[in-house]
């Protein structure tokens, strides 16, 4: 970022919080006094804020002004996770330098030097994603010994921006790129993680760990990663935003692959204005795109005016959104949809039903080039790594680790993608070239037929409960055509069916992640269907799936 842009959009930070309100900010939050370090564990208020509902230009005026330290607030959430995580089983470990890079920040804070938006700001990630100081390991045991020797370059970025590295998430063990019937949130290092709203209930996968710990205010933000459906559908599930950006704005350098045309890692959060802050750390200025041009994250979300949709009601006005309904997802989330379609228009949008196309040959073709670039991706990360050097190792390795086994024994993902045409045959060039053309157009042509800014779906159906026997029920196409495409896709909270949350997916063309962030702030902001959850243990057998 240049610094004329990192001093203007420090300027918006300390205006937004004076005209802005995240969605569903309870009123009358007053500075703490005495009896505030008295609060239980459990408690979301610290500092004179409700950690439920504060953005992150929230925490950076306090901060500024000395009312609240980046070690208080690290030190409420580490307090959090400690009291609320073993009803979720959400986080894996805790970063043990956290507080004192907390207490760093507040050096800066007091010289008048901090590093940006997300300085003193505490983020946890997906285990997937290479920590020096951490083991990272996919949920597998086979990559549960030494760290990494070096961060994932989006890592280094947070680092740089000051950001407190939390700790790691839980994820759905090789981010669900392992067994034909999987169980999102399961691995065999940290074990199942459940829903906040209802604990029976499944988080979605793979990015489970991330979004539970936000629903569940264990951090001010998170980091997902997503080859198709794995931020968006969490987020949506869990009841939080998700941002998959668009391929090429985050490096992938450093974390677990499963195919470099369509792997991303992005940013998580309780609102979309923490979201973007976020991405614009993480995409920052030496990130390039696959073509080799230039990132306009950073520039592009202060242009596309998220901070003023954010505050500003009439922000949907004009805007023309096609909605697909995807009825496949139940009669109770397409009723959702109608009152989410109703609610928009009465905002000044213009939402017109559309399908997409080529989407069965999408269906046909997808799964096999992952195959192919799978197993590519995967010989190439796994010699960075004490452990397993390759695939076929691997495949042994959960053979004879019977704790690999516990949820569900199979591997058939791996063992097909051993036998997968290579990425060099033409079979397989065909297959991603018919692949991209097909998911770009999906999205493109539908886009120029109707004049629109963005296309809507459902993120998610209620969550399934978790059943290892059975595996997912989470047949959900809303995520493939952005995800194929490697255009961004955004799940803002929708609603809830019973006490079920439901995201509503946004997506747009290609690079326009700073224009889909500023209309999803708009679409929160009208929504406003965030509410914290309740843990409730099970639901009536009525709302299951």
């Amino acid at each position: 970022m240049k610094k004329r842009s990192l001093a203007a959009l420090t300027a918006i930070l300390v205006v937004v919080p004076l005209v802005a309100a995240a969605p569903g900010q309870r009123a009358g939050a007053t500075e703490s006094g005495p009896g505030d370090a008295a609060r239980p564990a459990e408690s979301t208020l610290v500092g004179g804020v409700d950690l439920d509902t504060v953005t992150i230009p929230e925490l950076q005026a306090r901060m500024n002004r000395g009312s609240l330290s980046s070690l208080r607030l690290t030190l409420a959430y580490l307090r959090r996770i400690k009291a609320v995580d073993p009803r979720i089983n959400a986080v894996l470990r805790t970063s043990p330098t956290a507080l004192r890079q907390a207490a760093a920040s507040d050096l800066r804070h007091r010289l008048g030097k901090p590093r940006g938006p997300l300085d003193g700001i505490p983020v946890l990630l997906k285990d997937n994603v290479n920590t020096r100081d951490m083991p990272t390991t996919a949920g597998s045991l086979a990559l549960a010994g030494s760290p990494p020797d070096t961060d994932a370059e989006l890592v280094g970025k947070l680092r740089a921006a000051g950001a407190v590295i939390l700790g790691k998430t839980n994820l759905s063990e090789w981010a669900n790129f392992r067994a034909a019937k999987p169980t999102s949130g399961w691995s065999a290092v940290g074990g199942q993680t459940n829903n906040p709203y209802v604990l029976d209930r499944n988080p979605c996968g793979s990015s489970s760990g991330s979004a539970a710990a936000l629903a569940a205010s264990l951090a001010q933000v998170a980091i997902g990663t997503e080859t198709d459906g794995s931020i968006v559908c969490p987020a949506g599930m869990n009841g939080v935003v998700g941002l998959k950006p668009s391929l090429g704005v985050v490096s992938q350098s450093g974390v677990v692959p499963i195919s470099a045309e369509q792997d991303t890692a992005g940013p998580m959060a309780r609102n979309v204005i923490d979201a973007a802050l976020t991405l614009a750390v993480l995409g920052g200025r030496d990130t390039v795109r696959t073509d080799g041009a230039p990132s306009r994250t950073e520039a592009g979300l202060m242009d596309a005016g998220l901070m003023d949709a954010a505050g500003r009601p009439g922000g949907l006005r004009g805007k023309r959104i096609g909605l697909w309904r995807l009825p496949s997802l139940g009669a109770e989330v397409d009723a959702l949809m109608t009152r989410t379609a109703e609610r928009l228009t009465d905002a000044g949008a213009e939402v017109v039903e559309v399908s997409m196309p080529y989407q069965e040959r999408l269906a046909e073709l997808e799964f096999p080039a992952l195959l192919s670039e799978f197993h590519r991706d995967i010989d190439a990360y796994l010699p960075t790594r004490e452990g397993p050097q390759d695939l076929t190792e691997l495949i042994e390795f959960n053979r004879t680790h019977p704790r690999e086994q516990t949820c569900f024994a199979g591997q058939e993902l791996f063992e097909q993608a051993l036998a997968a045409p290579s990425t060099t045959d033409p079979e397989y060039l065909a297959m991603r070239a018919e692949l991209t053309d097909l998911s770009r157009r999906s999205i493109d042509e539908v886009m120029a037929a109707h004049d629109l800014d963005a296309i809507a779906s459902p993120a998610n159906p209620p969550a399934w409960t978790t059943d290892c026997a059975r595996g997912d029920n989470d047949v959900i196409p809303s995520s493939t055509p952005a995800a194929v495409a490697g255009y961004p896709s955004l799940s803002v909270p929708a609603g809830f069916v019973g006490e079920l949350p439901v995201g509503l997916l946004l997506m747009a063309g290609d690079r326009q992640d700073a224009e889909l962030l500023s209309l999803g702030a708009a679409v929160e902001h009208r929504l406003d269907a965030w509410r914290a959850p309740r843990y409730l243990p099970s639901t009536p057998s009525g709302t299951s799936r």
